[in-house]
């Protein structure tokens, strides 16, 4: 586990990763909790997230009417702070997060309401705050959780941005993730 001396570090590093566009460096399809699979597209609809992934049957965020929030559909991790509390991937099981990408989540790069093309589909940065869970600290460690939570952190947004989708299409590795407009 990333010491919090580490962490702290590399925080100018992870304020510099690309700031307008970027690729899918990774994609991860959660079919139910706790699996992982990492195939190389996903397909994002409006109307279904990411059709049979979790977010679909258990959400952590719902609307007053039971159904899963569409501000959770999608979240993308930051490439670098993947990086950091994940230096050995096969010590540690993967965060779950369906993209990584070398993006800066920043409040100051993407505003709340922000959209971004991923493949063909478009993506929007919603409101909700993505503090990471009890998984993350129990995965990577006390100081990586406190570390994304820091209140001087809140506003890098350290643990990824939560988006709803906006236009469906496909994602795939490789695929171009661009900002379109900022909230």
């Amino acid at each position: 586990m990333t010491p919090m001396e580490s962490l702290m570090a590399a925080v100018g590093h992870v304020a510099a990763a690309p700031k307008e566009e970027t690729v899918a460096r990774q994609l991860t399809f959660r079919p139910g909790r706790n699996l992982r699979e990492h195939p190389d597209s996903l397909t994002l609809t409006v109307a279904g997230g990411i059709p049979g992934e979790r977010w679909s049957k258990e959400p952590w965020l719902r609307l007053e009417n039971g159904a899963p929030d569409p501000a959770i559909q999608v979240s993308i991790l930051p490439a670098r702070v993947y990086d950091l509390v994940r230096p050995d991937p096969e010590a540690v099981v993967h965060p779950g997060d369906p993209v990584v990408a070398d993006l800066d989540t920043s409040e100051a790069n993407l505003p709340v309401g922000s959209l971004l093309e991923a493949g063909t589909a478009v993506l929007r940065v919603s409101d909700v705050f993505n503090d990471g869970c009890v998984k993350w600290k129990v995965r990577y460690g006390e100081d990586a959780m406190a570390w994304v939570n820091l209140p001087e952190h809140r506003a890098l947004r350290l643990r990824g941005i939560l988006c709803s989708i906006e236009r469906d299409g496909v994602l795939r590795q490789g695929d171009a993730i661009r900002v379109i407009s900022r909230g």
